[in-house]
C-alpha cells in the first residue's frame, strides 16, 4: 500500500511542498475548472460521500452507514463507485459471486455486502442511470467529490479526525 509523504501531514508546508507548488497550482486550476462544470442528472437523489484530501478518510464506512439507514427506512439505495483498483471502465452491476477485486475493486465487493446493488465503473453518470433503471431510490456515491460528471443533490465530506486536512496544500504539495 502506498503511503502519503510525511510532509503532507505537517501543520505548515515546508520546502518539499514549496518546490512542488507550481505543479500543485496547475492541478488545482484544472480541478477548479472541472468542478465548475454542470453534471448530468438522474431522477433520484444522489448523495456523494467524498473527501477533499488524497487517500482514505473513512468514505466507504460512511457510505455503508448511510446505505443501512436508508434501507431501514424502506429505500432501495444503490452504491455507485469508480471501483478503484479494478479494471471495469463501463458501468456494471457488481456480482460478488462472479466479480473479483481485480475487476471491480475491493470496495465494491465490501459495499455489495450492504447495498441491494453496487454499480462500479469510471462513467459515474452512466452508472447512476443504470442504477435508476434497475430500481434505485437513491444513489450513494462512494468517492467522487472531485468528479463533476454527475450532479450531486448532497455531498458529505469525510475528514479523518486524526490527521485533519494536512498541510492545507493541493496535491502534490499536500
Amino acid at each position: 500500500m502506498l503511503r502519503a509523504p510525511a510532509f503532507w501531514w505537517r501543520d505548515r508546508p515546508g520546502l518539499a511542498a514549496a518546490l512542488l507548488s507550481p505543479v500543485a497550482a496547475i492541478i488545482g486550476g484544472v480541478a477548479l475548472r472541472r468542478l465548475g462544470k454542470a453534471g448530468g442528472t438522474v431522477d433520484v437523489p444522489v448523495i456523494c460521500i467524498g473527501n477533499p484530501t488524497v487517500g482514505g478518510a473513512g468514505k466507504t464506512p460512511t457510505a455503508i452507514a448511510l446505505i443501512e439507514r436508508l434501507k431501514a427506512r424502506g429505500a432501495q439505495p444503490f452504491a455507485l463507485l469508480r471501483g478503484h483498483g479494478g479494471k471495469a471502465k463501463a458501468p456494471l452491476r457488481v456480482d460478488p459471486a462472479h466479480h473479483t477485486a481485480s475487476e471491480v475493486g475491493d470496495e465494491a465487493l465490501l459495499l455489495a455486502r450492504h447495498a441491494p446493488t453496487v454499480v462500479a465503473g469510471g462513467d459515474r453518470l452512466g452508472g447512476a442511470r443504470l442504477a435508476v433503471k434497475a430500481g434505485a431510490t437513491h444513489v450513494v456515491m462512494d468517492d467522487g467529490f472531485q468528479n463533476p460528471s454527475l450532479h450531486k443533490d448532497c455531498t458529505l465530506l469525510v475528514i479523518d479526525g486524526g490527521v485533519g486536512v494536512g498541510n492545507r496544500c493541493v496535491t502534490p504539495s499536500g
